[in-house]
């Protein structure tokens, strides 16, 4: 393995070199000459590159970043050399090259990372029960065999399940429950995450939450919309692969967008016509002063604002006429708007003081998007990460079905995110599944919520549902997979809570958040180290990949060392993992993938099997016949159906439903749209947090832009008075690529802040600051910008905290430092709700993490 390591140092490249060879594999490709520029190479000279020795195979790029685009790895000699994106068809708008983005581009910095975990490790100062645990963060590392771990975890598992039992042993994520629920189960944890009140609130009033099902048509619909409004969002940076490149195609076709957001994004300036800042979380507001515009200037004969026909066919609770039967007449939206009840019409002025949005602005764009044909309304997660923003979607459908852009071709409301972005729609092809037996049944039922977990576990008492808490006793985490430690609400509790429990252990890739304060880290394998599988991106295109190297060092997959810890515990491997090996999980994916058939009216099979292909797999199977080989897929790594436009795989979201609602109901209690829905009312209120109205009404995010003031009416400031929020941005995959040092040097990891506001605080750009919010601190080199609205500090997502134990201040810009463990309603982790203040830093000033060492054992 030591030679496999010499081999790969000496393949590398320079960090500059890495920009071009990423791409040069077509003529036109550039490579860096100089220090002062770029040279061009000719085709001859790409093609060269193409011819190399070895092979290029189909890798994986399987970080959660929502693109999932094509990557091949050349190896040479059992090395990787460089990578190259989708170079498998000519590139055109109706069927675009899957192209991998900077980060899938850099994932062999991933791979080889001289800061790869390589071997057991043990921190020096763990005893049973815990030892010096003050220590976790800052302890050294032992190396230890694979025997030793396991021994130590199965000990620790048995010693904690009799002490205490299994409900104080947490999981979270991974699959070593499989293990653990055969000895008596483990606490376990969910929550909202990235979809904030899109998760599971839309499917109460009618619409979709995005990322499992779509409320958006399909990217060649896009094509049709007159205007296109993007929300919140900012697919250039969050959703990389083909989504951007979709809308530019509607651009070209005549659209206009309109981009509401607090930041003047990458998507902004290169799609948008109009940028509408707005303060974080006042979203909703916003959309109640825009209702209110069309309800008070909608004359059907001379000027019709809202769509009558349809909100009176396909939904309940605009007005008292529409009210389900049974429902308190008073409680509709239409007279929440006007003030009719509670004396405070929600019009524009209203709108206006909240949101920071111009009065005649808001008037403006309510007219525009009522009086436009075809309009899609499209928004993603990131307004829906706010305490307190249960009715956010809800608003949001409901000011769709006012104006009628729903369920027509070029008309759509709703979420427009991670895949799905700009491409609605169920899948037009997709993978098989493993045949991996399911997991024993896990007994404990206690589960602790995201957004609550660290202050639950360091109290001692979790909600379970409405007026329901329950005791808790955690003294073992293990951290099967994920980034819990580093992306939950309130880090500065977990932190603490990891240095209070008995046993932390993780598996990992490198000394991430979650391994540094582990007491034993186990390497796993990168997926490039394994067998094999399907990624899945657009509704177009599916990915395959298959092993392109050895295991690193001493790593194991994940699935092996759950099957070693599980033997430890007493247990067979087959009766923790089933008896269904490797080779033969990727063969049952490949045999069982599927794809649209040209009538757009069922599926059939992709891949062709015959009997030769399953003597040389050496696997069970039957032999099929499908549109392409094994041989092709094996060497394409992606197929994608061929679109143009009017083919049969177009997608209009609840188009039936709209045509005729009573053959075609929705599944919600009154099978219609529900602007007045008992059951979201219900729904929220069961989880045990916070309640909300039937109706959408506005309620003010706990820690959002009204507690930026010690008294709102009077406008005085308070002592936290700006607004934080987290984008995604090509530095990192959430928090992965946050060690990798060609995207390090690439995205500077500043934090944002509005120029106004630097101006006020006597901070340039360059300056370390340190940003505070009600429960840490953290420190960042400032990025001054006329791009952020005055108000809003853009702090972005992912960065690995590092706590510097004099000042007890992160270095590192960790956002979730800055927030603390507040659920709210259905439970709703409430990242874009912080709020904070920067001041100039004093003490040294930091240096770019490019300079940083990395986390090496």
């Amino acid at each position: 393995m030591f030679e496999l390591f010499n081999r790969v140092k000496a393949f590398k490249i320079s960090r500059r070199a890495f920009i071009g060879t990423g791409a040069a594999v077509t003529a036109g490709a550039v490579l860096p000459a100089s220090a002062n520029g770029l040279k061009k190479l000719s085709a001859v000279q790409a093609e060269s590159l193409q011819q190399e020795e070895g092979e290029w195979i189909p890798a994986a790029c399987w970080h959660n970043c929502g693109g999932r685009c094509l990557l091949k790895a050349q190896v040479v000699d059992g090395v990787v050399k460089r990578v190259k994106t989708d170079d498998t068809r000519e590139d055109s708008p109706d069927n675009p090259q899957q192209r991998a983005c900077v980060r899938g581009r850099s994932q062999r910095q991933q791979v080889y990372g001289v800061d790869r975990l390589k071997y057991p490790m043990k921190r020096k100062h763990w005893e049973p029960g815990g030892g010096d645990k003050s220590r976790r963060g800052e302890d050294e590392w032992e190396r230890i065999s694979w025997d030793e771990a396991t021994d130590i975890i199965a000990s620790e598992i048995k010693r904690i399940k009799n002490q205490y039992d299994n409900r104080s042993i947490l999981v979270t994520g991974g699959d070593i429950g499989r293990a653990l629920n055969l000895v008596g189960g483990h606490v376990s944890t969910w929550g909202t995450t990235s979809w904030g009140s899109w998760r599971w609130g839309p499917a109460y009033f009618g619409l979709q939450e995005g990322y499992f099902e779509h409320s958006i048509n399909d990217r060649m619909d896009l094509r049709n919309s007159q205007l296109i409004v993007l929300w919140g969002m900012n697919p250039a940076w969050s959703s990389p692969g083909s989504p951007t490149y979709n809308f530019l195609q509607a651009k070209k076709a005549g659209a206009r967008f309109i981009v509401i957001d607090p930041m003047y994004s990458e998507s902004a300036e290169l799609l948008g016509d109009e940028w509408i800042p707005v303060h974080p979380g006042t979203d909703h507001a916003l959309m109640l002063g825009m209702a209110h515009t069309i309800i008070t200037e909608d004359d059907p004969d001379q000027n019709p604002l809202i769509d009558w026909d349809f909100l009176k066919s396909c939904t309940v609770g605009f007005d008292e006429s529409m009210m389900p039967e049974g429902s308190d007449s008073k409680q509709n939206f239409k007279d929440y708007v006007l003030g009719i009840h509670d004396g405070e019409p929600k019009d524009a002025e209203w709108a206006s003081s909240i949101s920071g949005v111009d009065v005649t602005m808001i008037k403006r764009i309510a007219r525009e998007i009522a009086t436009t044909n075809r309009a899609a309304l499209l928004t993603g997660w990131a307004p829906a990460r706010i305490k307190n923003s249960d009715s956010w979607p809800q608003m949001f459908m409901t000011f769709g079905a006012m104006t009628g852009h729903m369920a027509q071709a070029g008309r759509m409301t709703g979420v427009s995110c991670h895949f799905g972005t700009g491409n609605g729609g169920p899948r037009l092809v997709n993978g098989g599944g493993a045949g991996v037996p399911p997991s024993a049944e896990n007994p404990v039922e206690d589960s602790l919520v995201h957004a609550e977990m660290w202050k639950a576990i360091k109290e001692g008492e979790y909600t379970a549902g409405y007026n329901d808490k329950r005791d808790i006793n955690i003294q073992m985490i293990y951290h099967g997979m994920g980034a819990t430690l580093q992306t939950r609400d309130g880090q500065a509790n977990g932190i603490d809570v990891h240095k209070e429990v008995e046993f932390v252990v993780t598996n990992g890739h490198f000394i991430t958040t979650n391994a540094k304060y582990s007491d034993i880290v186990l390497p796993a394998t990168t997926h490039w180290e394994r067998e094999g599988g399907f990624n899945t991106g657009n509704r177009d295109a599916l990915f395959y990949y298959r092993r392109v190297i050895e295991p690193m060092f001493e790593a194991k997959d994940d699935a092996e060392i759950t099957t070693m810890i599980g033997e430890k515990l007493g247990f067979s491997a087959e009766e923790v993992y089933g008896d269904v090996s490797a080779r033969q999980q990727l063969f049952n994916q490949i045999a069982g993938a599927t794809v649209i058939n040209e009538a757009g009216t069922d599926f059939e099979p992709l891949v062709t099997i015959t009997k030769d292909d399953l003597s040389e797999w050496g696997v069970e199977g039957q032999t099929q016949q499908g549109r392409i080989s094994i041989q092709e897929l094996e060497e394409k790594g992606v197929y994608q159906v061929e679109r143009k436009p009017g083919d049969n795989y177009g997608y209009i979201a609840q188009e039936a439903f709209r045509q005729d609602p009573e053959a075609n109901p929705l599944a919600t209690a009154t099978g219609k749209l529900e602007i007045y829905s008992e059951a979201l009312q219900e729904y929220v209120k069961s989880i045990g947090f916070t309640e909300i109205d039937p109706i959408p009404t506005y309620n003010p995010a706990i820690e959002g832009y009204e507690e930026t003031y010690s008294n709102f009416n009077s406008r005085e400031k308070g002592d936290l008075p700006l607004q934080v929020i987290n984008p995604h941005y090509l530095r990192r995959a959430h928090t992965i690529f946050d060690n990798n040092p060609w995207l390090r040097e690439a995205w500077p990891n500043h934090v944002y802040v509005a120029s106004a506001d630097a101006d006020e605080r006597g901070v340039k750009d360059g300056d370390t600051v340190k940003v505070t919010s009600k429960h840490g601190s953290t420190l960042r080199i400032a990025h001054v910008t006329e791009r952020l609205m005055p108000g809003t500090v853009g702090l972005m997502h992912g960065a690995w905290v590092e706590i510097d134990p004099e000042t007890g201040i992160d270095r590192a810009g960790s956002d979730n430092i800055l927030t603390g463990s507040i659920a709210t309603g259905q439970a709703i982790s409430g990242w874009n709700s912080t709020i904070a203040d920067f001041e100039k830093w004093e003490g040294i000033p930091l240096k770019e993490d490019k300079h940083w060492e990395l986390r090496t054992v």
